[in-house]
């Protein structure tokens, strides 16, 4: 398991983006299921970065873990202690309206759902834990 701890701000996306993209290299994940995986990380990660904790700062812990063989399972955990949010309550948007119709925000999250195998969330002891789960061949 790989894991990094980091200020949950804006300029940190790129080292847990990069920390997550060569995890997945090391395990021969295909490109396609790369794409998906460090797309839904930079939408989580951005969220909690831009909306977890303000106005106040602080930390997010962001773990990897690849196990199994034929197919293989990717576990992404994020990890904070910002405000208490479940993303997975809030409705999905209607993808049928116009972009110029539909209400701003949810959109990310929608796709993370969408294109992860599993996506969980807890409050634990005052930490946010989203898991996403993903696997590939």
């Amino acid at each position: 398991m790989k894991e990094i701890t980091l200020q949950a701000k804006m300029d940190n996306l790129n080292p847990v983006i990069d920390m997550i993209e060569k995890e997945l290299e090391r395990f021969s994940c295909p490109m396609e299921v790369l794409t998906q995986i460090s797309i839904a990380c930079e939408e989580i990660f951005v969220n909690i970065a831009c909306y977890g904790y303000t106005p106040d700062e602080g930390d997010a812990v962001v773990s990897i873990d690849i196990t199994g063989n034929s197919p293989k399972r990717c576990v992404i955990i994020f990890d904070d202690s910002g405000h208490q949010f479940n993303p997975l309550e809030k409705p999905d948007p209607d993808v049928t309206l116009a972009a110029v119709e539909r209400p701003i925000g949810g959109l990310g999250i929608y796709m993370v759902k969408n294109t992860m195998d599993d996506v969980s969330y807890e409050y634990i002891n005052g930490h946010n834990i989203l898991t996403i789960t993903k696997s590939f061949n």
